[in-house]
């Protein structure tokens, strides 16, 4: 994987890639933070080597490096699942890649299901801790331990001085931003009743298919790491209807400004 991520690297260096501070992972639905940055350089997946490409229709497959805010950041314009068939290692093989270019600090984005009912559809959640369902783990391959400690420590996963810099940007804004826990699961199959019901008796505010997986390997390469999920359906086993994805993408639209809000405010402080 070292010579993976060379190349990889030397690539994206030699399309004008250079020393960002923040690396951003923009999940489903959230693409308009492209629109606020000063672009530099970008690279399609498909042309960058030893690079997964982006299948799934609602996500673009560009790494895109500019100026947002007075920093240099390099933004993952769609991200990669298990569900599309990758391993947790081509998952996160792109958090690799935007350390060794230089980021320090590690945002994501991703849409979700309301788990807490307190929490709505439209309104945002931060993540401060997680549970991994995806049945693997990032780290666990031969030679993990040549590219970082290979019993990476999981005791505080989210960066809690950026969450608390989250939190006061929210309500110097009036942004609805509830903090919870997130539960990552394979997919691409929703959840049934009974699942809904499980993950809320284990801890679960919030599920969604993704993100964990790259801040287990945010925390392996000592990365501060941070993650907001846009609340795009509530899962009230009790009264479930049929997702229309459609929908939960227009959703997650609709409660994008918001999240741009935070991450703009936040890049200023960083």
């Amino acid at each position: 994987m070292i010579k993976q991520i060379t190349e990889s690297t030397e690539y994206l260096q030699s399309k004008g890639f250079e020393t960002p501070e923040i690396g951003i992972i923009l999940g489903t639905g959230l693409g308009q933070l492209i629109d606020e940055l000063d672009i530099i350089a970008e690279a399609s997946y498909n042309h960058i080597p030893n690079f997964p490409t982006a299948t799934v229709e609602f996500h673009k497959g560009k790494l895109i490096y500019g100026m947002l805010e007075g920093k240099k950041v390099v933004v993952m314009q769609g991200r990669f699942h298990v569900y599309e068939g990758y391993t947790l290692q081509d998952v996160t093989f792109p958090v690799r890649i935007m350390e060794k270019l230089g980021i320090k600090t590690l945002l994501v984005s991703n849409a979700s299901g309301a788990i807490n009912l307190d929490y709505k559809k439209g309104e945002l959640m931060l993540i401060d801790d997680h549970i991994n369902l995806q049945g693997g783990s990032p780290l666990a391959f031969k030679g993990v331990s040549e590219l970082g400690e290979r019993f990476a420590d999981m005791s505080a996963p989210y960066d809690a001085d950026i969450n608390s810099k989250f939190e006061n940007i929210a309500k110097d804004h009036n942004i609805t931003l509830h903090k919870g826990v997130y539960a990552s699961v394979v997919g691409p199959q929703l959840e049934t009743r009974a699942e809904y019901r499980m993950l809320k008796t284990i801890g679960a505010d919030a599920v969604g298919m993704s993100t964990v997986p790259e801040i287990i390997v945010a925390n392996h390469l000592n990365l501060k790491a941070a993650a907001v999920s846009v609340l795009t359906d509530e899962c009230n086993p009790d009264d479930l209807k049929p997702v229309d994805i459609s929908e939960i993408i227009a959703m997650a639209g609709k409660a994008e400004p918001n999240m741009i809000t935070l991450f703009k405010e936040l890049i200023k402080t960083l």
